[in-house]
C-alpha cells in the first residue's frame, strides 16, 4: 500500500468514525438531559480496549474496532428497569431517538456551509489556468496552473470563451500571452497546435479566478445545498421508478464503494457532508431496529394511549436488525463483485 493510499484510508476511516460518534453523541446528550441513565459511551466498537473513566454512572471507553462508536442506554429494551429508556415516557423516548439523526443532519448542514465557503466565488472577468498538460505548448512555454491570463496578442481577456476563440483563430501561428503570477506580470510565446489534440490547442484547462466569499453568502448557499441533497435522497426511489436514473446508478454502496468514491473526491468536505446527511436520513426511516423504527413504535402510545407490548417490539427490532446485517453484507459484497462505476 502506497503512503498516499494509506493516508487517504486513515482520513476516510477517521471521518466516518467521527460522523458515527456524532450520531451517538446526540443520543448520549439527549439521554442525560432527559433523565435517562447511560451505562456506557464507547469510541469504536467492542471488544473493549480500555476503560477511560466513569462519570455520573457512565463508563467512557475506547474499543478495538475503530469504525464509529456506541451508546449503551440503561433498560433500552426493558420497561421494567427504572431510569431506563424503555421505562421513560414516549415523549422522552422520542427526544432521545430523534437526537442522533438530527445531530447528523445538523453536522451535514454545517459541513455544507463550510464547503460553500471553501469554494469561494468565481470572478467572472478574470480567466485562470486550472491545469497544464505534460509536453503541451503551454508547459514548454512555462505557463503554470494558477496563472491568470491577462492578454493574448495584446487583446484583453475577460472570459474563458474569449480566450478559446482567440487561441483557435490562431492555430499554427505564434501568439503572445501575457499572464499574472502572484504579483508578477510575465509574457510567453507559443504556437497553438493544428490540429488540436484531445487536450486542446495549447494544453491548458481554463476557469476563473476564485476569491474568498463571506459567511453571509456561504450560510444560505450551504443550507440550499444540504436541502437539495436531502431532497435528492428522499426522491431517489421515485426517480428510479420513473426511469430518470438507472437502478445501478442509485444503488447503495458499502465501505469499499464509499472509499472508492472518496479517492475521486477533490474536496473531502463535500463527501462527509453527503455521508452525514445520508446517515441522518437513513436512520429516520421507519425500519425496525433503526431510530425511525423505534420512533414509529412510540406513536400508538402517544395517539392511542396504548403501548405495543415490549416483547413483541423487541422481536420485531431483532428481526429488523438481522435483515439489516444481511443487507449490509450483501451491499459490501457487491462492492467487490460489481464495483461502483466512477467517472474517469
Amino acid at each position: 500500500m502506497s503512503e498516499d493510499l494509506f493516508v487517504q484510508l486513515m482520513q476516510f476511516i477517521g471521518g466516518l468514525a467521527i460522523l458515527i460518534i456524532v450520531h451517538e453523541l446526540g443520543h448520549f446528550l439527549s439521554a442525560r438531559a432527559l433523565g435517562v441513565d447511560v451505562e456506557e459511551f464507547g469510541i469504536g466498537f467492542p471488544p473493549r480496549l480500555v476503560k477511560l473513566f466513569k462519570v455520573g454512572g457512565t463508563i467512557f471507553s475506547i474499543n478495538w474496532i475503530p469504525l464509529g462508536g456506541f451508546v449503551r442506554l440503561k433498560g433500552e429494551n426493558d420497561p421494567s428497569v427504572p431510569g431506563g429508556l424503555a421505562a421513560a415516557s414516549p415523549w422522552v423516548r422520542l427526544g432521545v431517538l430523534f437526537a442522533g439523526p438530527l445531530m447528523n443532519l445538523a453536522v451535514g448542514v454545517l459541513l455544507a456551509i463550510v464547503f460553500i465557503y471553501s469554494l469561494g466565488e468565481p470572478v467572472l472577468d478574470r480567466v485562470q489556468v486550472q491545469g497544464v498538460a505534460l509536453g503541451s505548448p503551454a508547459e514548454q512555454a512555462g505557463l503554470l496552473a494558477g496563472d491568470e491570463i491577462l492578454r493574448v496578442n495584446g487583446q484583453e481577456i475577460d472570459t474563458v470563451e474569449q480566450l478559446h476563440e482567440i487561441i483557435y483563430a490562431n492555430l499554427g501561428q505564434e501568439v503572445q500571452i501575457t499572464y499574472l503570477r502572484g504579483e508578477q506580470v510575465g509574457e510567453v510565446s507559443l504556437v497553438p497546435r493544428n490540429p488540436p489534440p484531445e487536450e486542446g490547442a495549447i494544453g491548458i484547462s481554463m476557469g476563473y479566478v476564485v476569491q474568498p466569499t463571506t459567511w453571509a453568502k456561504a450560510i444560505p448557499g450551504g443550507l440550499r445545498l444540504a436541502v437539495d441533497y436531502g431532497r435528492s435522497v428522499l426522491t431517489l426511489p421515485f426517480r428510479i421508478l420513473r426511469g430518470e436514473i438507472s437502478p445501478e446508478e442509485g444503488r447503495p454502496v458499502g465501505y469499499k464503494g464509499m472509499f472508492d468514491i472518496y479517492q475521486q473526491i477533490r474536496n473531502p468536505l463535500w463527501f462527509f457532508m453527503v455521508i452525514s446527511m445520508s446517515l441522518g436520513i437513513f436512520n429516520l426511516l421507519p425500519i425496525p431496529a433503526l431510530d425511525g423504527g423505534r420512533i414509529l413504535f412510540t406513536l400508538p402510545e402517544i395517539v392511542l394511549r396504548r403501548r405495543v407490548p415490549a416483547q413483541y417490539e423487541n422481536i420485531i427490532h431483532l428481526v429488523g436488525f438481522a435483515l439489516l446485517i444481511l443487507l449490509l453484507l450483501y451491499v459490501n459484497l457487491q462492492d467487490f463483485l460489481n464495483p461502483v462505476q466512477l467517472p474517469k
